[in-house]
């Protein structure tokens, strides 16, 4: 198997290791000082109290490696469109693509079915440019739920968690996500094949929707929006909202919006990863995390007051900032036809 991580930061790097570790050919594509120590060092990896180093073969330039079986995306969701046209040497006629990002990935209305079927989301997608390159039947759903950490270039600290739940679009059990879930597997992460990715999709964005802006607009940890009577209320709002759009679109929530918020207020004193690129001055992730639940809100005709509020506000504040470039409109479109990768 050739598998290749786009975006070879914490999570990129973690996996790396592990999949390396259980025997998979795996290349990565990093850059700046990260890339550098990796080439020089190796990539070394921390977690439960031991210090692994793989030597993988990671470049700055994908044309390097050739067609993979499998692309691993792991940037941040804002940042895929501009890394498109750079991906295309690494397609071959069956290479599969991982999306490990946050919100909703391009491929969301691919095998959909009923009336949104094949709808592209503009504050994902820009333009269906991911749609159109890379192609929505190469997608594969994955859910990010560990907690990682780049410490120092070259070196990641693996800080909890090793569940990367899988799925494909149509829900089924192809051969393509088997061979994946098994060499995760043996890679020691936790990769449930789920028949519905769509909805564990959600059940991560419920949270992220909330949480990280009104992390980036207080500076508060998740402990205390979640344990604050006001944070609290404004995010059980957004929530609510999210939920009667998902509603609309076939999709279980298998917990209710109090235990989501009790779930996320258990982590603890965790700075958000909004709250962390605003603190860092790097772009914040705001159209893949809640600016998409109003262009979806729009599109089944559900209102967003709570959602639209909050919206406005980690926009100023993010623009203020310099860290923020809206997409470019919020209507979706369907597509009339597959343009091949």
């Amino acid at each position: 198997m050739k598998l290749c991580i786009y975006g070879a930061g914490a999570i990129g790097g973690y996996l790396g290791v592990q999949l390396h570790r259980a025997g998979v050919e795996v290349s990565l594509v990093a850059r700046g000082l990260h890339l550098e120590a990796m080439r020089q060092n190796g990539l070394t990896l921390k977690i439960d109290d031991e210090i692994r180093t793989a030597r993988i073969r990671c470049t700055d330039n994908p044309a390097d490696l050739g067609p993979q079986d499998y692309v691993v995306i792991s940037l941040k969701a804002h940042s895929v469109p501009g890394v498109v046209e750079a991906m295309q040497p690494l397609l071959g006629p069956d290479t599969a693509v991982v999306t490990a990002v946050n919100g909703l990935p391009y491929w969301y209305f691919y095998r959909h079915g009923g009336e949104y079927e094949n709808r592209t989301i503009e504050t994902v997608d820009p333009g269906a440019l991911q749609w159109n390159r890379l192609g929505p039947q190469r997608g594969i759903g994955c859910i990010v739920y560990p907690a990682t950490e780049v410490v120092a270039p070259g070196v990641v600290e693996h800080h909890y968690g090793d569940k990367f739940p899988i799925g494909e679009p149509d829900g089924s059990r192809s051969d393509r996500i088997v061979a994946l879930h098994e060499a995760m597997q043996a890679g020691g992460l936790q990769a449930p094949i789920r028949d519905n990715i769509r909805d564990e999709i959600w059940l991560k964005l419920w949270g992220n929707l909330c949480l990280n802006p009104i992390s980036a607009l207080t500076h508060a940890t998740l402990d205390i929006i979640t344990g604050d009577a006001g944070t609290r209320d404004v995010a059980r709002r957004m929530m609510a909202e999210a939920q009667a759009i998902g509603g609309r679109l076939g999709v279980h929530f298998r917990v209710d919006i109090e235990r989501r918020l009790d779930g996320a207020g258990a982590v603890g004193a965790h700075r958000t990863s909004m709250l962390q690129d605003l603190e860092r001055g790097r772009p914040m992730e705001i159209d893949p995390l809640v600016t998409v639940i109003q262009e979806l809100g729009r599109m089944v005709g559900v209102p967003t007051p709570t959602v639209d509020t909050v919206l406005a506000l980690v926009q100023q504040r993010a623009g203020v900032a310099g860290l923020y470039s809206p997409a470019a409109s919020a209507v979706a479109k369907p597509v009339p036809a597959l343009v091949p990768a």
